[in-house]
């Protein structure tokens, strides 16, 4: 495809859950492939992501319908389902929700959803809990899940106070989203969105519910190993990932073949933009090295290159990626239990332990790193650990955070394992109050100003009563005020998406 063709045009094909049979898997990539299609995308939601000549994308849409495959060209009007069944039976095992549950669940969905939905496992740290609007977490009672609602744009959780059944998940979800996007300003008020919202939907829908006999306590953070090929009991399981985030339609093709050939009946997207198929009997493993040697395909990439996540069909974001695993590799800087996210846009759901993001309104190539306060990507209570860094600091900076992580956990494990002392922590500073944007959440530093505003630094709040949000334009009025925590001096964070 020539230079001459651009820019592309993105059509998503949701797989709901992750599955899709090899044999859908095939329809879509011959589709792909007769619209001029060489390479494929995983998107961070387990969808996939077809870059396609704008001239040849009606056909292509048109394909997909003729094979019963629904092809989207917003990605964001109908966020794809994402589920833990990819892991399942191979990185944990589940207690009660196997691949059955999940399918009876998903069959059940009998409209589009505008609203990201996660259905996961408790036990399993593979799959994000909570990067979905409505959370549907496994619970230890047999077919009930606990429910945690996201409400869009705030951002605030409001967990639900009755496990639900299974069978109701689809309804449920269908009546939920009715009822935020019908009218989100009704649940505004952080205090009484969430009762506001259950009594709604409790009233016009019938339930099967349990009450919450205990909360939720879900497992610390750990991404396994997931390439390459690995055994699961009596058979074999392949993890396959590309550094350039492209998987070509001929290799998927291929891939299709030997599935089918082998009786192996679906292939699963993950959420780190890779491949798992799963079940592969190891008189079979000779055809997927066939399959592996003939499109020169690497699965054995170091474990640190593995735990990023960069948004869907950004090229600057992915480049940055490999700037920094280059340093944290040359460094030789330990990362496990680590997981980095990059994000140039505000609204991107990603999953990370540790974020570097865009600074907004910066005249120059800025960025801010940000953590959660206990290092666990699970977690949307985000510190702020440094701001206004240029881009060729950022990998030294990031070797600092996960040099103070590491410090942290081993100072944990010392008082856990041994009666050694331990160093007390510094003394914290003194807390100040900065504004921050209800809606975005973006703060106004007076030590700073707003350059992209023409507010010179030393600026105070006080002196600024027509200021506007330099992301969202909020009016300084609806500004709130909000601690700044002692971690390096640097304000509490909540990333929204």
């Amino acid at each position: 495809m020539s230079s001459s063709e651009s820019p592309l045009s993105v059509v998503t094909v949701n797989l709901p859950g992750g599955i899709v049979p090899a044999g859908d898997l095939l329809a879509v990539l011959t589709a792909a492939e007769a619209a001029g299609v060489e390479h494929v995308q995983l998107g961070h939601r387990q969808q996939l992501l077809l870059a396609v000549v704008p001239a040849r994308r009606r056909a292509l849409l048109q394909a997909l319908a003729a094979a019963n495959l629904l092809g989207d060209p917003d990605a964001e009007a109908h966020p794809n389902i994402v589920s833990s069944y990819a892991g399942e039976n191979v990185f944990y095992n589940a207690a009660w929700l196997r691949e059955g549950v999940y399918k009876d669940i998903l069959d059940l969905f009998d409209y589009r959803p505008r609203l990201k939905i996660n259905l996961v496992d408790s036990r399993q740290t593979f799959v994000p809990f909570f990067t979905g609007h409505l959370n549907f977490i496994a619970s230890d009672t047999s077919n009930y899940w606990h429910l945690y609602v996201r409400f869009p744009r705030s951002g605030t959780r409001y967990a639900w106070p009755h496990l639900v059944y299974s069978e109701d998940v689809p309804a449920l979800s269908a009546a939920l989203e009715r009822a935020l996007l019908a009218d989100p300003s009704r649940f505004r008020d952080e205090a009484t969105a969430g009762g506001q919202l259950q009594a709604q939907v409790s009233a016009a829908l019938p339930l099967v519910q349990q009450p919450v006999a205990a909360p939720l306590v879900l497992p610390g953070f750990m991404l396994p190993y997931y390439e390459g090929f690995n055994r699961a009991g009596q058979q074999l399981w392949l993890g396959i990932y590309r550094r350039d985030e492209l998987f070509t339609v001929a290799f998927l093709k291929d891939l299709c073949r030997v599935c089918l050939q082998t009786r192996i009946g679906q292939v699963c997207t993950t959420p780190w933009k890779s491949l798992v198929i799963k079940g592969i009997a190891p008189a079979d493993r000779p055809l997927w090295d066939a399959v592996l040697c003939r499109h020169r395909l690497n699965v054995r990439h170091a474990a640190n290159e593995l735990n990023w996540q960069v948004e869907d069909n950004c090229p600057g974001g992915l480049a940055l990626k490999h700037e920094l695993v280059r340093y944290l590799n040359e460094e030789d800087v330990r990362t496990y239990q680590l997981c980095f996210a990059i994000k140039t846009q505000p609204q991107t759901g990603l999953f990370g332990s540790i974020v570097v993001r865009a600074q907004a309104g910066r005249s120059s190539e800025q960025f801010e790193i940000l953590h959660t306060r206990d290092f666990n990507p699970n977690s949307r209570d985000f510190v702020l650990f440094r701001q206004h860094v240029q881009r060729d600091r950022l990998g030294w900076y990031l070797a600092e955070l996960c040099h103070q992580y590491c410090v942290q956990a081993g100072t944990g494990a010392l008082r856990e394992d041994s009666e050694a002392a331990v160093p007390e922590p510094p003394v914290a500073p003194t807390r100040v109050l900065l504004p921050q944007c209800p809606r975005c959440f973006t703060v106004y530093d007076a030590a700073y100003g707003d350059p992209a505003q023409e507010v010179a630094p030393g600026t105070l709040w006080e002196e600024l009563p027509d200021y506007r949000c330099s992301t969202c334009e909020t009016p300084a009025a609806e500004f709130t005020r909000w601690h700044e925590p002692a971690f390096a001096g640097s304000p509490d964070l909540r990333l929204m998406s």
